[in-house]
């Protein structure tokens, strides 16, 4: 007996021990700590010797080697952020943060992606060169440093035929990795990198089934970003037939430089900190990334303080708002020196009709390929809700995204065989909703907006016939189905439609503002083209990245944000091109002075999320218009030091604002108003509690124009306020000349509940013969805030 209770004992104690350590190791996690590198001792010879005896002083520091190989650097950050990334325990985390030398210690998060006919619908025709091709030579001096999966290098959008040599400012590296050399190298492909510690600390390591240890792409999301921002013109492309003609880049001369951040499962905060310090270090002159994750205050978010660091060295960075559309502010990548793209529709379509056999046609949008169904044919359609497995005799609620139907192994066989089903759209990818019905013996999908998504429809390469239809649509479905015995229909595609009116339109999934961390600051800046967009895809990968699916294709059609953010950093490299002495601000101010907010039949831009009138906040300050911006007549500059005049201007501290600049920042008690802030945007709030007054701001604006000009003031007001601009005429003698204005913007009393806002929008026009600089004018009245 007491062999046994020993026996136990030692069971007992050995599990404990097990756990524990378990436990301990589970705690282990990593981070992005921040340093005061002016405060290093002269003993150090150097930063990161000075960062490892921090480290090793750690009364909490482990002696076990086990542990001591967590504590090496994931990263050291030299350029855009002075500091280091590494694994720690939560305590460790905390001992560290009590240092004076340490700035910051922030949690290492895993963010995700934002997932042709553009450049001409854009403006940009190869065919005829417009002026901005022309004078950038398509962006030949300029190098786009692309934040994201990789690339495909074979693929025929990145040949160099025809180009000059590599731009003499290039101090970048192509790095080799697995099935990737310098061999792939060319004078289009001009540098690689990629970034995997953050990753693999978080997950453990890539696996050789999953990813490619190297720049490759084996997730498509980076070949066709890359190649929408700067692919060569390739004749004959198409989705299987869909959208076919020359699929070319917006900036088809621009050099490209590679920095993969993601993979399977996401990009690391402490990855990405650590491209844009190498890029900065390399010399690209715009940086494209199309990832995000929710808004944070700048001071917090890696990716804010690399576009800061970027910045400063005249770097512009284009980055997605995000794919939380349409609910209100969703937008990300809020940071005031970054330039936050919304996305939008183009002037193409890809309808296909789910036709009831009472006559109704739906229309819908797909690029199936396949084998399609008799048209001649009507057959049996069912809502999955009412043929799942798991469900109820009265089936599922429709119409949410709690509702979400057709996931996998949820669809009863005996209900679904040889029929049309009819999934609402949520929970998984759209795709993956086909190929659920397709093993249940289904032999259609229809897949259903659901609310809040409205009517906004993109168009997807199904494995079996496919279409995707509207919010409303879908209840029109769904209520056929339950009213009729015998419910059949058939499914037609359409084919490729070019000239499709309302065009462009604010795609229904691009995230909203209003901006969640700063009023006088709007977000997103401007929108483009993001749905349904062609470009490169890479080899070995199926269009809809579903591991059934064993098609193959060089072009893939794909909608986000995430298209959206190319098209403007193309648009960036070109406005560089053409300008290099311009600014990232000032590209930034020709974008949003020069974007139009009426679609191509001048009617005001449309939501597509229910066809009513697009808000400043769902497209911030319009479409962009790049022949506009090539000469937007005045631009509205900023610097560092204004930036950071706004931070303090915001209520951020000096130590706040010390982990964005790098530098001993002082915001004393004294600060301008933050609404003096020249950004080309005038947005001022309003306590509605308290007696209104009138607000003062002021704003600068540089000529850029070679020639003299008089400048006009016209003003819209907003409803309920009196906007008067002084002076209202400005005379302009010499490029580059300076101006300042004054704007008083008085409003009238206005009932606000509490923790609620109302805004209304105007705008600023300075005139002369041949520009029109738009400024709009956001006024809000807010209670509670």
């Amino acid at each position: 007996m007491a062999k046994c209770s020993a026996l136990l004992f030692f069971v007992v104690f050995f599990q404990f021990l097990l756990i524990s350590s378990e436990t301990e190791f589970e705690k282990i996690q990593t981070f992005i700590v921040g340093v005061q590198n002016d405060l290093k001792p002269s003993a150090f010879s150097d930063a990161e010797q000075w960062y490892k005896s921090t480290l090793r002083s750690l009364s909490s520091y482990p002696q076990s080697s086990q542990t001591e190989k967590t504590q090496e650097f994931l990263h050291v950050y030299r350029t855009v952020f002075h500091g280091f990334s590494v694994k720690l325990t939560p305590e460790q985390a905390q001992e560290l943060k009590n240092r004076r030398e340490i700035l910051a210690v922030l949690p290492d998060r895993l963010r995700q992606l934002h997932i042709t006919r553009s450049p001409r619908f854009l403006g940009l025709s190869s065919i005829n060169p417009s002026e901005l091709l022309t004078e950038s030579d398509s962006g030949s001096n300029v190098v786009i440093g692309i934040f994201d999966t990789g690339i495909w290098p074979e693929r025929r959008s990145f040949h160099d035929e025809g180009l000059g040599p590599i731009p003499a400012t290039w101090k970048g590296e192509f790095i080799e990795g697995d099935n990737f050399t310098k061999a792939n190298c060319n004078k289009k492909i001009i540098g690689a990198r990629y970034f995997t510690a953050g990753y693999e600390a978080h997950t453990g390591g890539i696996k050789d089934t999953e990813d490619i240890k190297s720049a490759r792409d084996r997730e498509g999301h980076g070949t066709h970003t890359t190649s929408t921002a700067a692919g060569r013109a390739v004749s004959n492309a198409s989705l299987f037939g869909y959208a076919h003609g020359v699929a070319v880049g917006v900036a088809p001369k621009a050099r490209i430089a590679v920095y993969k951040i993601c993979w399977k499962h996401g990009c690391m905060d402490s990855d990405i900190l650590a491209a844009f310090d190498k890029a900065v270090e390399d010399g690209v002159n715009i940086i494209s990334i199309s990832v995000g994750g929710g808004a944070e205050p700048y001071n917090v978010d890696p990716i804010s303080i690399g576009s800061f660091g970027a910045m400063e060295k005249g770097i512009l960075v284009s980055a997605s708002a995000g794919n939380e559309g349409p609910s209100k502010m969703t937008v990300t990548n809020v940071a005031p020196w970054i330039t936050t793209v919304g996305a939008s529709t183009i002037d193409r379509k890809f309808p296909a009709d789910l036709v009831l056999e009472d006559g109704r046609v739906i229309n819908g949008a797909s690029v199936y390929s396949g084998h399609s169904l008799s048209e001649k044919t009507y057959f049996p359609i069912i809502y999955a809700g009412k043929a799942s497995s798991n469900s109820s005799s009265g089936g599922r609620r429709a119409g949410s995204f709690m509702a979400a139907t057709c996931m996998a192994n949820s669809l009863d066989k005996e209900l679904v065989r040889g029929k049309i089903v009819v999934c609402d759209r949520g929970g998984t990818t759209r795709v993956s909703k086909g190929e659920v019905v397709m093993k249940a013996g289904g032999v259609a999908v229809v897949v259903a907006n659901v609310a809040p998504i409205g009517e906004g429809l993109v168009a997807d390469s199904h494995l079996i016939p496919g279409l995707a239809i509207t919010e409303s649509a879908g209840h029109t479905v769904r209520d056929y189905i339950n009213s009729n015995p015998n419910p059949r229909a058939k499914i037609i595609f359409r084919g490729t439609v070019i000239g499709v009116k309302p065009a462009p339109v604010v795609a229904s999934f691009s995230s909203r503002g209003p901006n969640i961390d700063s009023v006088y600051v709007l977000k997103p800046d401007v929108i483009a083209p993001g749905v349904n967009i062609l470009a490169t895809w890479p080899d070995g990968l199926s269009p809809t990245e579903l591991a059934i699916d064993m098609r193959r294709t060089e072009f893939n059609m794909a909608s986000g944000t995430s298209m959206s953010c190319p098209h403007v950093s193309g648009v960036a490299a070109l406005l560089k091109g053409a300008h290099q002495d311009w600014s990232p601000a000032m590209v930034r101010s020709a974008l949003m002075t020069t974007a139009y907010t009426q679609d191509l039949d001048g009617n005001p831009l449309l939501d597509e999320r229910s066809y009513n009138l697009a808000t400043i906040y769902d497209m911030g300050a319009g479409h962009v218009n790049p022949e506009k911006a090539v000469d937007p007549g005045l631009v509205y500059d900023l610097t560092a030091n204004d930036y950071v005049n706004f931070l303090c201007a915001s209520n951020f501290t000096s130590r706040d604002v010390r982990q964005i600049a790098r530098r001993p920042v002082s915001c004393g008690k004294k600060q301008s108003e933050p609404g003096n802030f020249n950004y080309p945007a005038i947005s001022v709030a309003f306590e509605a509690s308290e007696p209104l007054d009138s607000i003062v701001v002021s704003r600068t604006v540089t000529h850029v124009s070679d020639n003299a000009a008089t400048y006009d003031v016209s003003v819209t007001n907003p409803k309920g306020v009196i906007v008067t601009v002084t002076p209202s005429k400005m005379d302009f003698k010499m490029k580059g000349e300076k101006q300042s204005y004054m704007v008083k913007i008085a409003a009238e009393k206005l009932s606000v509940s509490p923790g609620n806002s109302v805004a209304e929008v105007g705008k600023i026009i300075w005139s002369d013969e041949r520009h029109q600089v738009v400024s709009p004018v956001v006024v809000v009245w807010r209670q509670g805030y």
